[in-house]
């Protein structure tokens, strides 16, 4: 029986480097690096097994290769335009569209029906953790090369980035200004998932629930909620993330 698992699981590695090759351009180095930022919490909640602490790395490590990016490429826009513009290209949203199209979904781990946070960010918190393996397998400069050639080039579109909202939460609240409404976002919860604080916000419409959203800071959970607001009501329709 030892044999057989033995030789499944060497025969899941050959399978997860072909593809994980196929996705990053190179062969990985450390592969074990590289199984642990696909692997989600839902189904290994210990801290050296599943991606958390990758995905922590990576967001910082892709905060700033993207803030280097920026300041490089638009040399006469101020810090406002700037701190925009890179939160249009790593929020949460643009990330999980990113992972999607490079193929990310068929080869992370994720238990299905883990509700704790929306699923379709899930795929933009694995990028991020794969970020922070390649950084922790070739160091900053082959990631930020990598983060330029196969996240920024191929799949951010600046023309279209330049011009796109990305406040929900204004949005929202032009819609009810014009509209005479009243609109509140109010913290239905906070409670601690794997050592963090998750907050779930919902988007209260004179007096009436419309949409909640959850994450691991107000500021995001209460965009999300926002956002499918905007949705449900037919204000800023959008395709539905497979």
């Amino acid at each position: 029986m030892s044999f057989i698992r033995d030789l499944f699981t060497r025969n899941s590695d050959a399978s997860l480097k072909k593809e994980l090759r196929n996705i990053l351009g190179f062969a990985p180095d450390n592969f074990e690096l590289y199984k642990t930022a696909l692997t989600h919490r839902s189904v290994s909640e210990s801290v050296d097994e599943n991606n958390e602490r990758l995905e922590y790395l990576g967001d910082a490590i892709l905060s700033a290769i993207t803030a280097d990016y920026l300041f490089r490429r638009y040399p006469y826009h101020g810090e406002g335009f700037l701190t925009e513009m890179r939160s249009k290209m790593v929020n949460r949203q643009q990330l999980n569209e990113v992972a999607l199209r490079m193929g990310l979904k068929k080869i992370s781990k994720f238990n299905k029906l883990d509700n704790c946070l929306k699923t379709s960010h899930i795929f933009g918190n694995t990028l991020e953790a794969l970020v922070g393996a390649i950084y922790l397998d070739y160091g900053y400069k082959r990631t930020c090369r990598w983060v330029t050639d196969y996240l920024i080039n191929p799949h951010m579109f600046m023309d279209e980035l330049e011009t796109l909202e990305i406040n929900h939460k204004n949005k929202l609240y032009g819609w009810a200004n014009k509209n005479g409404k009243t609109l509140e976002f109010v913290t239905l919860s906070e409670k601690i998932e794997s050592g963090r604080r998750l907050f779930t916000i919902a988007a209260v419409v004179d007096g009436e629930t419309i949409s909640q959203g959850s994450a691991f800071n107000k500021k995001d959970a209460s965009q999300i909620a926002a956002n499918t607001a905007l949705n449900l009501l037919g204000i800023n329709p959008v395709e539905p993330v497979q």
